[in-house]
């Protein structure tokens, strides 16, 4: 999986084991999140790979975004949330 990621999306970052984001054994982490902020029409799943979601220091989640929503262009909101206090 780590040299799929590296070849086809040039990835540089560390990657950790596959876990489950959806069904009954997703990650609770990911249970969450789709919870807070689930997709278009209300639906929960994750259709596909890349879907992004925005978190505060607290916790709360502030957005969800498709696969084709590219890091680069979520940097403002990124840095606005890392400007404001814990």
């Amino acid at each position: 999986m780590l040299k799929f990621a590296q070849d086809r999306y040039s990835v540089t970052f560390q990657m950790h084991a596959k876990i489950d984001v959806n069904g009954s054994n997703a990650h609770p982490l990911y249970t969450f999140i789709k919870a807070e902020k689930p997709g278009l029409l209300g639906t929960k799943a994750i259709k596909w790979n890349f879907t992004k979601f925005l978190v505060d220091r607290q916790g709360k989640v502030i957005e969800r975004f498709a696969p084709k929503t590219t890091p680069k262009s979520l940097s403002a909101q990124i840095e606005g949330l890392l400007a404001q206090r814990a």
